[in-house]
């Protein structure tokens, strides 16, 4: 793919990202009421399979939400709630391509082969995948972030998501930087931190490059540190975007 030099990355005015509302309910039932709560607001709305107490389902999420579906079903050794099989865990994510869904989320640390075979059954059926990485400690060195960057890149998907824990305003930077390499790769990246010195980068991220910010439905339904609610970063933008 053709890169973008420094002075045609100064000159390029990417828009405003997408926001994403994340759903993190214990079964069907109340993720699907928090859903449709949301339903038209959002860009996006995440579906976190790996909260749900009860068997998780699909179909009833892509038959009466008309907003654009994300899938996630994330690991506890990705800092999510599923413990079962593996086999198990990706194939939850498989039915959700098949049956329509418009993105999925694969772990970038989940085995080479499997995650191949989720990003091109996700491409065969005209649903982005998006590859993700996470790190709830805290925020590694510009080299590390950049390699994993690369990794994303080479694995095919549609989009990368990279998420640490910042401690203070160089991680952020450190982080939210990641977008002029992810621009330079012509590659939709969602980048941004956790915590409280995170919370500036989630909203920072819409207007510079960034391709979706993650939000919660309600101040009592966050899936991580230092989430915003829907509502916030909306009247927030409204007013960062007023001419």
């Amino acid at each position: 793919m053709t890169n973008c030099s420094t002075t045609e990355i100064s000159k390029h005015n990417p828009p405003t990202g997408k926001i994403c509302v994340s759903i993190g309910s214990p079964d069907v039932n109340s993720a699907l009421a928090a859903a449709r709560r949301v339903d038209g607001q959002a860009d996006v709305i995440e579906i976190r399979l790996d909260t749900q107490d009860t068997p998780p389902q699909i179909k009833p999420f892509l038959t009466n939400i008309e907003t654009p579906l994300l899938f996630t079903n994330r690991p506890d050794w990705e800092g999510g709630y599923y413990k079962g099989r593996e086999s198990e865990r990706l194939k939850q994510l498989a039915e959700a391509i098949r049956a329509g869904t418009a993105y999925i989320d694969i772990e970038l640390r989940t085995g080479n082969k499997a995650r191949r075979r989720l990003i091109d059954l996700a491409y065969d059926n005209g649903c982005q995948s998006i590859v993700s990485w996470h790190n709830f400690a805290n925020t590694p060195p510009r080299p590390e972030l950049e390699k994993i960057l690369s990794q994303m890149y080479d694995t095919g998907a549609t989009i990368g998501k990279i998420v640490t824990m910042a401690h203070d305003f160089i991680d952020v930077l450190r982080v939210l930087r990641l977008q002029v390499n992810a621009l330079e790769k012509n590659f939709s990246l969602c980048a941004f931190c956790m915590g409280k010195a995170g919370k500036i980068s989630r909203l920072a991220t819409l207007s510079l490059g960034g391709y979706m910010t993650y939000a919660a439905p309600d101040s009592a339904a966050n899936t991580a540190p230092g989430q915003f609610e829907l509502a916030s970063i909306k009247k927030i933008m409204e007013l960062v975007n007023e001419n």
